[in-house]
């Protein structure tokens, strides 16, 4: 049966108290946002009953309606067609925030420069995945072809399709950040193009002790490089540069404004991102790479059970799209990231709790919903479970998933778990260890303790009475 959209979207507007009472909606992959007049005339029972809705919860001045990829963005183009007033994600996050902290503040920011581009980056480390699978000798070799099976040409194009993202991720970044900071988004993408301009000596050839690639010296000692893989200097010069061409465009007569004013915001902020902010912010992005891996490294591995257990409380607060730019960061600058596989975790504890309390609960209604949360979980999206179950009733199925989480992540830690991408979570998740047999084993391994597990102490320990009672 279709899912009837405009359906939806009227019960829930009608639910949440009308049109009167919304001030504005916008969306994300998951999730509906709504900000209302009145919270508190909403009855979250009452929406949770509207078909597709897998959960509700209030966080960060927005009503948050948990739809799902790929429903969500339906359900609000209906939404807007009756008459509620929408606006896009970041203007939205700023009314909501303006009495929050500027670090919160800060960090909401930071997902709305990486929402647009997570999907780019997501693809690409599955891209990588299916290169490690094609290229892995031992399978090459169990099909006779040896090394040399593949040609110079099919060679290239898996380069050209999996190097591409992540030698031009500063345009990509800067792009985003023009776009979230409300400047031209073209500009930024141009301008992020100049800090991965060939005329400057590639990044990665530079930290190549052998190639005799060296940085350009401007003045006698400030390195002229490119910044490829770089992540931090990329949005800085985003903001500036955002900022930069608002206030010029504020002060340029209209009839020079069309040429005049994007000749000036380019020129100034190539000078200034290659001499001032590049060089600065590098070296602050290095230092903060450094403190990640020197966590992750830590004895017995402490640094991946405090990842895994903590993170899913990090998504709580809305402000986990810091460890997205560390993510970034990692994967571009060492081609390896050892946090996916402690999401991963986190993704397979939470999930298996959802089922083994849907399996167990005597809320017959509430039995398609929690295996519709589970499948989400297990492609990667951990919203309808996290708030439509696990955390429903009480917190103690969501701390005892975590709780296995952390020691698997600490697990994963200590035998070197890293994925070759990012972005994939649960089952497709596999596909960014394909690279090699031996981390694909430990992957595998890992996921199948977690799932039993979180499964077994969810079952035994954790689920709230209340799901135990009959309808």
């Amino acid at each position: 049966m279709a899912i009837q959209y405009d359906r939806i979207a009227k019960e829930i507007v009608e639910k949440t108290g009308g049109v009167d009472n919304i001030l504005s909606a916008a969306h994300c992959a998951t999730r509906l946002r709504l900000i209302v007049k009145n919270r508190e005339i909403i009855d979250d029972d009452e929406v949770e009953k509207v078909d597709e809705v897998k959960g509700v919860f209030f966080t960060g001045g927005q009503y948050q309606i948990i739809l799902g990829a790929g429903v969500v963005n339906k359900v609000y183009a209906e939404v807007e067609k009756l008459g509620v007033s929408t606006t896009n994600k970041a203007d939205q996050s700023a009314l909501a925030q303006q009495d929050q902290s500027k670090g919160k503040k800060l960090i909401r920011l930071l997902g709305d420069i990486f929402v647009p581009i997570i999907p780019i980056i997501a693809a690409t480390g599955l891209c990588m995945g299916l290169r490690g699978l094609i290229t892995n000798e031992m399978l090459l070799n169990l099909l006779g072809l040896g090394s040399s099976g593949l040609s110079e040409s099919m060679t290239v194009m898996l380069s050209v399709l999996c190097d591409t993202t992540f030698a031009f991720l500063p345009a990509l970044v800067c792009w985003s950040t023009f776009k979230t900071f409300g400047g031209t988004p073209l500009l930024g993408l141009i301008i992020g193009l100049m800090l991965v301009s060939t005329a400057l000596p590639n990044a990665y050839a530079v930290a190549t002790p052998d190639s005799g690639v060296v940085p350009i010296m401007a003045f006698g000692y400030i390195p002229l490089v490119g910044y490829q893989g770089s992540v931090l200097p990329a949005i800085m010069v985003g903001v500036i540069g955002s900022k930069l061409e608002l206030k010029i465009r504020k002060i340029m007569p209209n009839v020079l404004d069309f040429m005049v004013s994007p000749f000036l915001v380019i020129l100034i902020m190539m000078i200034v991102s290659l001499l001032v902010i590049g060089p600065v912010f590098h070296q602050i992005e290095m230092l903060v790479l450094n403190l990640m891996e020197g966590l992750l490294h830590l004895p017995f591995g402490i640094g991946g059970f405090l990842v895994s257990f903590l993170y899913p409380f990090i998504v709580i607060t809305g402000v986990h799209h810091i460890m997205t730019t560390l993510e970034v960061s990692l994967l571009a600058s060492t081609g390896f990231n050892q946090l996916n596989a402690l999401y991963n975790m986190i993704f397979f504890a939470l999930g298996f709790a959802v089922l083994a309390i849907t399996i167990k609960t005597k809320k017959t209604r509430m039995k398609p919903a929690g295996y519709g949360a589970f499948l989400s979980q297990m492609l990667g999206v951990g919203e309808p479970g996290m708030f439509g179950f696990l955390l429903r009733y009480t917190m103690k199925p969501f701390v005892g998933a975590c709780l296995v989480a952390g020691c698997t992540g600490m697990l994963a830690t200590i035998l070197g778990l890293s994925a070759k991408g990012m972005g994939a979570g649960g089952f497709i998740g596999f596909l960014l260890y394909m690279y090699d047999a031996h981390q694909l084993f430990i992957y595998f391994a890992l996921v199948i303790l977690t799932a039993i597990l979180s499964f077994v102490v969810t079952w035994l320990f954790t689920v709230p009475k209340e799901f135990m009672e009959e309808e």
